[in-house]
């Protein structure tokens, strides 16, 4: 791969999660804090992007596979992100805000799949393997997390200095210069054009891609997808809380689940392409799962902060080796008339449905298992391990990858 396709494909992968982790991981201290909004009005919020996700990474890839430029589609929707953005810092009301955000989430949900489908789409042109796709997009997946942890790092370090973070606008504003970066250097992106219409090609690319939910085998592994997306919502919601009740300092709880990005990045980097390499794709999905089947094992079973601290490393392969890992495989089923619907499939699925669901789910059983303002810990967690485990019995007994 040139050095400047590799440079322009890691640019567009850090700065997408870069405005993602710049205000979704800190948001929420503004909406309990200075606005002084309900733990329900918090919730539908954070729910804005979910709800996006359902449908709109669809029209995206939907536009990007029949009629846009896929660089044009970031830096449209980039460019009216930083917008909205902008908008919402100064919202201060709760109808005000969940309006904006939904508008702006709609915009941002449509560009997930793009920056994924736009990686593919030129590492198609270099190599011709599987193996060496997977490796290769190793190298541009590894700057998901980094941007993640550097958002959030340098937001720290801003408020340090010219203390802004009372009121906690400041990440909005943050992920808005992001944005507006991100739709400049859009600009200069390589060419993604539409793929060439077939002379056979009446079905619009969302159809086609939704008719392969029809293959019993493709169905099981979406199914199973949208599951262990969800309940990553159990680790999201829960940990925070479950570490400082088990005397992890909360000023020490922001540096201890970075663990988990850092390991993100190392797995990435490392072991990605190796494990895809001698398991492919049946087999490293259940290891990912399994992470967090463990991770949930030993939330359930210390409280051990020595044990619980460097678990968090057990999300960040979970994440590399169930969710990269499946964005890789839809690209590996996906023709070129649908490489980015397919990607936009996969994030209605996980970050979509899953992630409302798992949201709902996670909330309810949290409240159920609260007795006198106290969380009853392993028995939230028992909920998550148990569908967990049925998920992955069910991709090792049910979901097969036919030999190439």
């Amino acid at each position: 791969m040139e050095l400047k396709l590799y440079l322009a494909l890691s640019f567009a992968m850090f700065m997408e999660y870069a405005i993602w982790g710049a205000w979704f991981p800190v948001l929420a201290a503004r909406l309990f804090g200075p606005l002084k909004m309900t733990g329900k009005e918090t919730g539908r919020i954070y729910a804005t992007l979910p709800l996006a996700c359902i449908v709109f990474p669809l029209v995206g890839g939907w536009l990007a596979d029949k009629y846009v430029n896929t660089e044009w589609i970031l830096v449209v929707a980039h460019l009216a992100g930083a917008v909205l953005l902008f908008i919402a810092a100064g919202k201060t009301t709760f109808k005000g805000l969940f309006s904006v955000l939904l508008l702006y989430s709609v915009f941002f949900a449509a560009t997930l799949p793009l920056v994924n489908s736009m990686m593919f789409h030129h590492l198609a042109k270099v190599y011709t393997d599987a193996d060496e796709i997977g490796k290769a997009s190793g190298w541009i997946f590894l700057w998901a997390p980094v941007a993640w942890a550097l958002a959030g790092y340098f937001l720290t370090g801003w408020r340090w200095k010219f203390k802004t973070g009372e009121q906690g606008r400041d990440c909005l504003y943050f992920a808005a210069v992001l944005s507006l970066i991100m739709a400049v250097g859009c600009l200069f992106m390589p060419n993604t054009p539409p793929a060439p219409a077939a002379a056979d090609a009446v079905q619009a690319p969302i159809r086609d891609t939704l008719q392969m939910l029809g293959q019993t085998n493709f169905l099981v592994f979406v199914l199973a997808s949208m599951v262990i997306a969800g309940l990553m919502q159990f680790y999201f919601q829960g940990t925070a809380q479950f570490m400082q009740d088990v005397g992890v300092p909360s000023k020490n709880v922001p540096a201890s689940m970075a663990i988990a990005q850092a390991m993100q990045a190392i797995a990435t980097f490392f072991l990605l392409g190796l494990l895809l390499k001698h398991l492919g794709f049946k087999w490293t999905l259940v290891i990912g799962a399994g992470c967090w089947l463990l991770l949930y094992v030993i939330y359930i079973g210390t409280k051990e902060k020595l044990l619980i601290i460097p678990a968090q490393s057990l999300h960040g392969l979970a994440y590399v080796f169930f969710i990269i890992v499946g964005q890789i495989y839809a690209k590996s089923v996906a023709s070129e008339k649908i490489l980015s619907t397919m990607q936009a499939l996969m994030f209605a699925a996980t970050t979509g449905l899953g992630l409302l669901l798992g949201t709902q789910l996670a909330g309810a059983v949290m409240d159920k298992f609260k007795s006198e303002g106290k969380f009853q810990w392993r028995q939230i967690f028992m909920v998550p391990a148990a569908i967990a485990l049925v998920c992955i019995v069910a991709l090792a007994l049910l979901f097969t990858v036919p030999a190439s």
